[in-house]
């Protein structure tokens, strides 16, 4: 079954091959059920009509045994997830060997929606597995001591925050091959889901948790205090409770749309090397659906998305990270992944890297910058300034970041602490995009994007940030010319079960 089938569109886009599928709901759903809300117009994003509706609800209430309906306005198409899918990148899967060596594994998905400016940003790590009870004193002696558990936060509207914790990962669970995992935090009626379940079924089975793939995402979970704890700021607000139902369709992966998709790292990913590794799942996809959070319910239809994930010993040393799939100044669907880090290098002497890499998603067309095939370059402030500009043998990308907005405090899985305040993020910079085909000579030639967005997000992360962090990618000779070979790691391994977790 095509992946599109998670969604009914009210418009194609200019990629019909992608995004066609039968429209399983009434034509105008939205305008059905006669409900109270504030707002509801359509409004045009990257030449797709979309529309949200937003209106107040009453605290939610876990009361009801986990049966609650679903306004027709904003109801969303379960699809399980198909084997082979279209457009499933490499490490879609989760990576955890069951060895006892450190290991985080985390997840990102986002929903924007640009009629009210605002945006939805799930986050999801699990660290230390193979301890899914927690440490025990033993162990501790044994092993050492490490940080084990399951984290889900939300960065939601106006930044607000929530973000729901327990040091166990007896109740996780992940997919070893596909982008499926989800977590129990407070049971309902029956066992824990071990694995994908029907919605229905989730609901009944789980009263606080989620689950999430490729082309569906729910849950309910509820803040416990810790961000009041840890952070002491006057513009850090939080929400009691969040839930969540949407279906996605996937339009972009990491690739040309009518390619194989690639590995955001390069094959060298396969291996744990380099930690941490990093992946688009998604890098441009439409939800529709709905969320309910801080007594308001957003509902809301063809959203931009987007989805990565990172996983390995730990987090970088130092980081930033730019975002964005709404866009003023183009038809058809733009993405933007933009990042840079300073990663450990193998072996016993404390050596670090500068690694970055820009990618654009255009005209159903992938624009790849990275270190192996070019050179990108970074002048990013230690807050609200983000700049870079890269080139490869064909094409040269500039882009510029800014925000006004403080931002909020974010956890991160850390081999220090755990699960710790490590990085601050917005979803409101001002960001300006431009792209251009390269000339022989190394100037730019035809302008190919020029494209603007108050939407983006952005983050800093880790340190120090003493000052502006300038660099340019120089990775070692020899590394260069290894990810710059052609590996397909994926049919590397003749049979499934010798393939590595997570690829």
């Amino acid at each position: 079954m095509h992946a599109a089938a998670s969604a009914a569109l009210i418009c194609r886009s200019s990629f019909p091959a992608v995004l066609a599928a039968p429209d399983r709901r009434p034509a105008d759903l939205l305008t059905t059920g006669n409900l109270p809300f504030s707002s509801r117009r359509s409004f045009s994003v990257n030449g797709l009509k979309c529309r949200v509706a937003s209106r107040d609800v009453e605290p939610v209430s876990t009361d009801s045994e986990g049966e609650y309906g679903t306004p027709a306005s904003a109801a969303p198409v379960y699809t399980p997830t198909p084997p082979n899918r279209e457009l499933r990148t490499p490490h879609s899967g989760y990576h955890f060997d069951r060895t006892r060596r450190l290991f985080f594994e985390g997840w990102y998905f986002k929903v924007s929606i640009p009629d009210c400016r605002q945006s939805f940003c799930f986050m999801y790590s699990v660290e230390n597995p193979a301890f899914p009870n927690g440490m025990g004193t033993l162990e501790s002696v044994v092993y050492g001591p490490r940080f084990t558990g399951v984290g889900a936060q939300i960065l939601g509207p106006d930044d607000k925050y929530i973000c729901q914790f327990t040091k166990e990962s007896k109740n996780f669970w992940g997919n070893r091959h596909e982008l499926t995992l989800g977590n129990t935090f407070l049971l309902g009626k029956g066992s824990a889901p071990t694995g994908e379940v029907q919605p229905q079924e989730f609901n009944q089975r789980v009263l606080e948790g989620f689950q999430v793939s490729p082309l569906w995402h729910q849950g309910f979970i509820r803040d416990d205090g810790r961000h009041v704890l840890f952070v002491k700021s006057n513009y850090v607000e939080t929400v009691k409770t969040a839930r969540w139902e949407y279906s996605t369709c996937p339009v972009y992966g990491w690739g040309d749309v009518n390619s194989k998709q690639k590995s955001t790292a390069g094959w060298l990913a396969t291996f744990p090397v380099f930690e941490p590794h990093w992946q688009i799942c998604m890098a441009g996809g439409l939800s529709t659906g709905w969320i309910e959070w801080d007594g308001k319910r957003f509902e809301f239809e063809n959203a931009p998305s987007y989805s990565e994930k990172n996983w390995g010993g730990g987090f970088p040393r130092k980081w930033f990270w730019i975002q964005c799939n709404v866009f003023e100044g183009a038809s058809g669907q733009v993405a933007l992944t933009a990042a840079g880090g300073l990663r450990k290098l193998p072996g016993f002497v404390e050596n670090f890297e500068n690694a970055a890499l820009v990618g654009v998603h255009y005209g159903g067309s992938f624009y790849e910058f990275v270190p192996w095939n070019g050179t990108v370059s970074w002048d990013v402030a230690k807050w609200g300034f983000w700049h870079m500009s890269a080139e490869n043998n064909t094409h040269m990308v500039e882009l510029q970041a800014t925000t006004t907005d403080p931002g909020t405090p974010l956890r991160a899985p850390t081999i220090e602490a755990g699960l710790v305040v490590a990085c601050r993020d917005t979803c409101f910079g001002d960001l300006k995009l431009q792209l251009w085909e390269r000339n022989f000579d190394g100037s730019k030639g035809k302008l190919i994007l020029d494209v603007t967005s108050n939407m983006a997000a952005v983050e800093v992360g880790g340190g120090p940030w003493f000052s502006n962090w300038k660099g340019t990618t120089s990775p070692p000779e020899l590394i260069k010319r290894a990810l710059a070979v052609n590996v397909d790691a994926e049919n590397f391994f003749p049979l499934p079960f010798l393939k590595p977790p997570g690829l």
